[in-house]
């Protein structure tokens, strides 16, 4: 007699790590970044007879940033309903505006943008609702959510936003009113890079730093990370602002070596007093 005995094979998936590129991916999206750079772009982009494409990219971008976000499980943030409201009415106006309309926002449109985030980020604080916050709490768990420290945190991210847009946006008004230049490289270009890379910097830089300074406060073993780290990117945004006034033309052969030169002994300064190289 043969017996036919069943087996039963299960067969498991393995578990596939996420790739490094989808961890950054996931990062970004889930940092204040992603409701950012619509702004960034549009206002980088927007000039005469380019405000169509930069409000199309724009509000392309925002909704790629929310779709992508929603996907992945992140809940749609106040910024990125902003986002779309605002890059969408650009849009509009971009098609179905006056042809006067539509000139007078290529000249201010670098502007608007900003003036218009540098009030939303305001606007959040004077509500007590700092717009990072909603990033923040989608990386650390619910109870530190009322944490004092926390909400300290994202105030001054929050604020050095502000801070940020607002000096591109009297840097633009200042090329497009005084000048009368809207393509002006430093009103136009350098000047409001450099406050957009200086809240991106302090937006990386102060959770650490604020959180090392409190537990030292609190007598622990933590030594906050030096303020110099804070302007690591001066130097290197120095050496090529130099490159980019040569490469385009914008400053004199003269200027431009000046700036870079400036820059690199910043940059040989800077690595100097470098509290590691001291250790060293």
């Amino acid at each position: 007699m043969t017996e036919n005995t069943d087996q039963s094979k299960t067969t498991v998936s393995p578990v596939v790590a996420p790739s490094k590129f989808s961890r950054v991916l996931s990062g970004f999206l889930n940092s204040p970044f992603a409701g950012m750079t619509p702004w960034i772009v549009m206002g980088f982009i927007n000039g005469p007879g380019r405000f169509e494409e930069a409000a199309a990219v724009a509000f392309g971008l925002s909704l790629l940033f929310v779709l992508g976000g929603h996907k992945r499980g992140s809940k749609i943030k106040f910024l990125e309903v902003f986002d779309l409201v605002y890059f969408s009415s650009m849009v509009l106006l971009a098609q179905f505006a006056a042809a006067s309309v539509v000139d007078w926002l290529e000249l201010w449109g670098g502007e608007m943008t900003n003036i218009a985030l540098v009030s939303f980020a305001f606007v959040s604080i004077l509500i007590r609702q700092p717009f990072t916050m909603q990033y923040a709490k989608e990386s650390e768990p619910e109870e530190m959510w009322d944490n004092p420290l926390f909400i300290h945190i994202n105030y001054m991210i929050t604020w050095s936003w502000v801070l940020g847009f607002g000096v591109g946006a009297i840097a633009g008004f200042y090329g497009d009113y005084v000048l009368n230049d809207n393509n002006n490289f430093w009103t136009g270009w350098i000047i409001g890079l450099a406050g957009t890379i200086f809240a991106i910097s302090f937006t990386e830089f102060y959770p650490e730093y604020a959180v090392a300074k409190e537990m030292a406060k609190a007598g622990e073993d933590a030594v906050p990370q030096s303020l110099m780290r804070l302007l690591d990117w001066v130097p290197i945004f120095i050496i090529v602002t130099g490159v980019a006034g040569l490469v385009t033309d914008s400053t004199s052969t003269t200027l431009g070596v000046i700036i870079i030169v400036v820059g690199v002994v910043i940059k040989l300064g800077m690595r100097a007093l470098s509290p590691d190289n001291k250790k060293a």
